[in-house]
Protein backbone atom coordinates (compact mmCIF):
# COMPACT_ATOMS: atom_id res chain seq x y z
CA UNK A 1 0.00 0.00 0.00
CA UNK A 2 0.97 3.67 -0.65
CA UNK A 3 2.77 6.12 2.23
CA UNK A 4 0.79 8.57 0.48
CA UNK A 5 -2.83 9.57 0.02
CA UNK A 6 -3.39 10.55 -3.02
CA UNK A 7 -5.36 13.67 -2.17
CA UNK A 8 -6.19 14.18 -5.75
CA UNK A 9 -8.13 11.76 -6.45
CA UNK A 10 -9.85 11.90 -2.84
CA UNK A 11 -10.78 15.76 -4.08
CA UNK A 12 -12.18 14.35 -7.34
CA UNK A 13 -13.83 11.67 -5.35
CA UNK A 14 -15.66 13.93 -3.22
CA UNK A 15 -16.73 15.93 -5.85
CA UNK A 16 -18.00 13.63 -8.42
CA UNK A 17 -19.76 11.84 -5.56
CA UNK A 18 -21.33 15.07 -4.39
CA UNK A 19 -22.54 15.89 -7.79
CA UNK A 20 -24.26 12.04 -8.69
CA UNK A 21 -25.71 12.58 -4.69
CA UNK A 22 -27.33 15.83 -5.60
CA UNK A 23 -28.40 14.46 -8.88
CA UNK A 24 -31.14 11.86 -7.42
CA UNK A 25 -32.29 14.63 -4.91
CA UNK A 26 -35.62 15.12 -6.35
CA UNK A 27 -38.87 16.08 -3.93
CA UNK A 28 -41.39 13.89 -6.64
CA UNK A 29 -39.12 10.99 -5.64
CA UNK A 30 -37.40 10.96 -2.37
CA UNK A 31 -36.29 7.31 -1.94
CA UNK A 32 -34.35 7.81 -5.60
CA UNK A 33 -31.13 8.26 -3.84
CA UNK A 34 -31.09 5.19 -1.45
CA UNK A 35 -32.95 3.09 -4.46
CA UNK A 36 -29.92 3.69 -6.71
CA UNK A 37 -27.52 3.10 -3.86
CA UNK A 38 -29.17 -0.15 -2.83
CA UNK A 39 -28.94 -1.39 -6.26
CA UNK A 40 -25.37 0.23 -6.30
CA UNK A 41 -24.50 -2.18 -2.68
CA UNK A 42 -25.40 -5.14 -5.07
CA UNK A 43 -23.64 -4.31 -7.84
CA UNK A 44 -20.27 -3.81 -6.18
CA UNK A 45 -20.42 -6.63 -4.00
CA UNK A 46 -20.76 -9.07 -7.00
CA UNK A 47 -17.70 -7.12 -8.91
CA UNK A 48 -15.56 -4.61 -6.82
CA UNK A 49 -13.29 -4.67 -9.95
CA UNK A 50 -16.37 -1.47 -11.17
CA UNK A 51 -14.71 1.04 -8.89
CA UNK A 52 -11.91 1.14 -11.75
CA UNK A 53 -14.48 2.99 -13.80
CA UNK A 54 -16.54 4.75 -11.43
CA UNK A 55 -14.35 5.12 -8.44
CA UNK A 56 -17.14 7.17 -6.79
CA UNK A 57 -19.95 5.04 -6.20
CA UNK A 58 -18.07 3.53 -2.85
CA UNK A 59 -18.25 7.04 -1.36
CA UNK A 60 -21.98 7.38 -2.71
CA UNK A 61 -23.17 3.43 -1.62
CA UNK A 62 -21.70 4.47 2.16
CA UNK A 63 -22.90 7.94 2.72
CA UNK A 64 -24.70 8.55 5.60
CA UNK A 65 -24.02 4.98 6.85
CA UNK A 66 -20.59 5.16 8.13
CA UNK A 67 -19.58 6.95 11.09
CA UNK A 68 -16.85 9.23 12.26
CA UNK A 69 -16.08 8.65 16.17
CA UNK A 70 -15.36 11.96 17.44
CA UNK A 71 -11.85 11.25 19.00
CA UNK A 72 -11.03 9.68 15.20
CA UNK A 73 -12.09 12.79 13.07
CA UNK A 74 -8.66 14.92 14.72
CA UNK A 75 -6.85 11.86 13.50
CA UNK A 76 -8.68 12.21 9.62
CA UNK A 77 -7.54 15.79 9.59
CA UNK A 78 -4.02 15.00 10.12
CA UNK A 79 -3.95 12.26 7.58
CA UNK A 80 -5.40 14.80 4.93
CA UNK A 81 -3.69 17.51 5.90
CA UNK A 82 -0.19 15.41 5.90
CA UNK A 83 -1.26 13.47 2.91
CA UNK A 84 -0.25 9.97 5.12
CA UNK A 85 -1.61 6.70 4.38
CA UNK A 86 -3.39 4.94 7.78
CA UNK A 87 -2.32 2.02 8.92
CA UNK A 88 -4.97 -0.59 8.39
CA UNK A 89 -5.04 -0.87 12.08
CA UNK A 90 -5.18 2.99 12.91
CA UNK A 91 -8.16 2.72 9.62
CA UNK A 92 -10.15 0.10 11.04
CA UNK A 93 -10.54 1.89 14.43
CA UNK A 94 -11.41 5.28 13.08
CA UNK A 95 -14.38 4.41 10.97
CA UNK A 96 -17.37 3.07 11.92
CA UNK A 97 -19.36 0.66 9.44
CA UNK A 98 -23.06 -0.01 9.64
CA UNK A 99 -23.61 -3.57 9.67
CA UNK A 100 -25.70 -4.24 6.97
CA UNK A 101 -22.55 -2.96 4.81
CA UNK A 102 -19.97 -5.16 6.27
CA UNK A 103 -20.19 -7.64 3.51
CA UNK A 104 -19.56 -4.95 1.11
CA UNK A 105 -16.65 -3.20 2.83
CA UNK A 106 -14.82 -6.55 3.30
CA UNK A 107 -15.18 -7.48 -0.81
CA UNK A 108 -14.17 -3.65 -0.87
CA UNK A 109 -11.13 -4.73 1.59
CA UNK A 110 -9.94 -8.13 -0.28
CA UNK A 111 -10.38 -6.21 -3.82
CA UNK A 112 -7.88 -2.71 -2.49
CA UNK A 113 -7.42 -1.33 0.67
CA UNK A 114 -6.31 1.82 -0.54
CA UNK A 115 -9.34 1.85 -2.24
CA UNK A 116 -11.54 1.48 0.64
CA UNK A 117 -9.67 3.74 2.83
CA UNK A 118 -9.53 6.27 -0.33
CA UNK A 119 -13.45 6.20 -0.43
CA UNK A 120 -13.62 6.37 3.47
CA UNK A 121 -11.11 9.99 2.99
CA UNK A 122 -13.85 11.26 0.54
CA UNK A 123 -16.50 10.47 3.02
CA UNK A 124 -15.16 12.30 5.88
CA UNK A 125 -14.70 15.23 3.68
CA UNK A 126 -18.17 14.97 2.86
CA UNK A 127 -19.16 14.65 6.35
CA UNK A 128 -17.71 17.84 6.52
CA UNK A 129 -20.02 19.08 4.39
CA UNK A 130 -23.91 20.52 4.90
CA UNK A 131 -26.05 17.09 5.19
CA UNK A 132 -28.34 16.18 2.06
CA UNK A 133 -31.47 16.41 3.88
CA UNK A 134 -31.00 19.76 5.20
CA UNK A 135 -29.62 21.07 2.23
CA UNK A 136 -32.85 19.73 0.15
CA UNK A 137 -35.01 21.14 3.43
CA UNK A 138 -33.57 24.43 3.42
CA UNK A 139 -33.70 24.90 -0.23
CA UNK A 140 -37.61 23.48 -0.22
CA UNK A 141 -38.09 26.16 2.41
CA UNK A 142 -36.76 29.00 0.72
CA UNK A 143 -39.27 27.80 -2.35
CA UNK A 144 -41.97 27.79 -0.02
CA UNK A 145 -41.78 31.17 1.07
CA UNK A 146 -41.03 32.80 -2.13
CA UNK A 147 -44.49 31.18 -3.30
CA UNK A 148 -46.34 33.02 -0.21
CA UNK A 149 -44.49 36.33 -1.67
CA UNK A 150 -45.38 35.09 -5.09
CA UNK A 151 -49.01 34.14 -4.20
CA UNK A 152 -49.76 37.62 -1.89
CA UNK A 153 -48.66 39.69 -4.84
CA UNK A 154 -50.56 38.49 -7.17
CA UNK A 155 -54.08 38.76 -4.59
CA UNK A 156 -53.22 42.51 -5.38
CA UNK A 157 -53.18 41.88 -8.94
CA UNK A 158 -56.53 42.77 -10.58
CA UNK A 159 -56.79 40.58 -14.22
CA UNK A 160 -58.85 43.03 -16.42
CA UNK A 161 -59.59 39.78 -18.15
CA UNK A 162 -60.94 38.08 -15.02
CA UNK A 163 -65.00 38.57 -15.71
CA UNK A 164 -64.93 37.76 -19.53
CA UNK A 165 -66.40 34.75 -20.72
CA UNK A 166 -63.67 34.07 -23.71
CA UNK A 167 -60.97 31.39 -22.52
CA UNK A 168 -59.16 32.04 -25.77
CA UNK A 169 -56.04 33.97 -25.97
CA UNK A 170 -55.90 37.09 -27.94
CA UNK A 171 -54.82 36.99 -31.36
CA UNK A 172 -56.42 33.11 -31.09
CA UNK A 173 -58.20 32.52 -34.54
CA UNK A 174 -60.56 30.08 -34.12
CA UNK A 175 -61.30 29.04 -37.78
CA UNK A 176 -58.84 25.79 -37.41
CA UNK A 177 -60.75 24.62 -34.12
CA UNK A 178 -62.54 21.95 -36.58
CA UNK A 179 -60.24 20.52 -38.83
CA UNK A 180 -60.01 17.17 -38.94
CA UNK A 181 -57.45 14.76 -39.94
CA UNK A 182 -58.37 11.50 -41.89
CA UNK A 183 -57.80 9.09 -39.01
CA UNK A 184 -59.39 11.25 -36.53
CA UNK A 185 -62.63 10.23 -37.86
Amino acid sequence: MATKLNLAKIKQLTTDARENMDSYIDPEQPKALEQFTSKMKAVLLADPEMLESVPEYLPMALFGRVQFPSAAKLKWQQWLSSGKVPSWDEFKVSVAFNNADLALVKAIRAYSESVLIEACAALYLLSQDKPLPAKSRDTDQADDYQDDENDEDMADYDDPYADEEDSDEEGYDDQYDEIRFKHEG
